[in-house]
C-alpha cells in the first residue's frame, strides 16, 4: 500500500526527471496526490501518465513560465506558456490571497495553461486566509448544447471554497453529468458507464466506456446544467482563454499530445469581512450549522486540507495506474518501488 509521502515524492521525481523545475514539480505532485486523498482518483495519479506523455511530446512545455499580461492591482492576468496547470493555478491562488489582503477582492486569471486536476484545490490558499474563492476552468469540448449533437463545451468545472468554520465548505463539481476523468477511469477498467452519463460520437446514449471517452457527456440537470456550463465557459474560455473548449486539444487523444491545450482558468477571491465585518463571517458559520442541524452535510466539509493530511496515510491506487507509473519510472530512471 502506498502512503501519501511516497506518492508525492515519486510523482515529483517523475515530473522533475521529465524536465520540470523541482519546486514546480513538487507543487504539481502535491496537487495530484491531494486529489487521490480527497477520493477524486479520476484527477489524481491516474492522470500522471498522460501528463508525462504530454510533457515529453511538447504539449506541456516543461520550462513554461507564468508571465504577467495585465496588473491593475486587484486584477491580474497571467499567460502560462502552455504549461501544466497545477503549479500555475496554485501560484495564481497564492497571488489572489495577497491581492485580496490589500484590496478585499482579487480576480486572477491564467491563460494558455494546461489541465489543473481537481479545481477545488485552488480555493485552499484563500480558505487558509479566511477568504471565499470561486474557481472556473475549461477543457476539451465534450458536452453538446441541450438538444444538439455537436460538442461545444467542456465538463466546465466550477469550484468554491467557503470559510464556514471550523471546517470549510469546498464545492467542486463538473457541470456535465459526470467529470470526464471518471469516464477515463471506467474506460481503463473496462467498466460500463451508467445510463444517462454519456453519448457516443454520433450523439446516441451509450454505456460503452470507450465510446463515451471519445464521445460526449450529458449536461448536469438538462438545459439548466448546460446554461451553467455556458456561464463557466464564458468566464474561463471567454475571459481568460485563449481557446474556447471547441479548440482545446484532448488529453486522452494520443495524437494531440504535442499540441498545447491553451486552457483558461479564473479565480475570484473575496474577503468576507470587507463585505459585512465579523457578522459576515458569523453568517457563513450559521449557514453551515443550519445544514447540519437539518440533518444534512456541508459540501466538501470532510475534505482535509493539504497541510493537515497525515503523510503516512495510505492511498489506494489502481493496479493499472501503478503499472503505468512503474513503466515511466524505468524510462526516466525513477525508483517507483514504493507504489503498490
Amino acid at each position: 500500500m502506498t502512503v501519501v509521502q511516497d506518492a508525492r515524492d515519486i510523482a515529483a521525481a517523475l515530473l522533475c526527471s521529465a524536465g520540470m523545475p523541482a519546486q514546480r514539480a513538487d507543487v504539481t505532485a502535491q496537487c495530484i496526490v491531494q486529489a487521490d486523498v480527497w477520493g477524486i482518483g479520476s484527477h489524481g495519479l491516474m492522470r500522471l501518465p498522460f501528463y508525462l506523455e504530454r510533457i515529453r511530446a511538447g504539449g506541456y512545455p516543461a520550462m513554461a513560465e507564468l508571465e504577467t499580461v495585465t496588473d491593475t492591482g486587484p486584477l491580474v492576468s497571467y499567460s502560462g506558456g502552455g504549461g501544466i496547470g497545477h503549479w500555475q493555478l496554485w501560484a495564481a491562488a497564492e497571488e489572489a490571497v495577497r491581492r485580496c489582503a490589500q484590496f478585499g477582492v482579487a480576480a486572477v486569471s491564467v491563460a494558455d495553461s494546461g489541465h489543473c486536476g481537481a479545481l477545488g484545490l485552488y480555493t485552499v490558499p484563500g480558505l487558509q486566509a479566511g477568504y471565499l474563492t470561486l474557481a472556473f476552468s475549461n477543457g476539451p469540448a465534450v458536452m453538446p448544447p441541450w438538444g444538439g449533437s455537436t460538442p461545444v463545451l467542456s465538463t466546465s468545472p466550477i469550484a468554491a471554497g467557503i470559510p464556514t468554520g471550523p471546517k470549510p465548505a469546498i464545492v467542486d463539481l463538473a457541470t456535465s453529468a459526470v467529470a470526464r476523468g471518471k469516464i477515463a477511469a471506467l474506460a481503463k477498467a473496462g467498466t460500463p458507464v451508467p445510463e444517462g452519463w454519456a453519448l457516443d460520437s454520433d450523439g446516441t446514449p451509450t454505456t460503452d466506456p470507450q465510446a463515451a471517452l471519445h464521445g460526449m457527456l450529458s449536461p448536469l440537470g438538462g438545459a439548466k446544467g448546460f446554461a451553467l456550463a455556458f456561464m463557466v465557459e464564458a468566464v474561463a474560455g471567454g475571459l481568460a482563454g485563449p481557446n474556447l473548449s471547441a479548440d482545446v486539444p484532448d488529453m486522452f487523444a494520443a495524437a494531440d499530445a504535442p499540441k498545447p491545450q491553451q486552457i483558461g482558468h479564473v479565480l475570484i477571491t473575496l474577503d468576507p469581512r470587507r463585505f459585512g465585518g465579523d457578522q459576515a463571517v458569523e453568517r457563513l458559520g450559521t449557514l453551515a450549522r443550519s445544514v447540519e442541524e437539518a440533518g444534512g452535510r456541508v459540501p466538501g466539509s470532510r475534505r482535509v486540507l493539504p497541510a493537515d493530511v497525515p503523510l503516512h496515510q495510505e492511498l489506494i491506487i489502481a493496479t493499472q495506474t501503478v503499472s503505468e507509473l512503474q513503466a515511466w519510472g524505468r524510462e526516466l530512471g525513477v525508483d517507483t518501488g514504493a507504489l503498490g
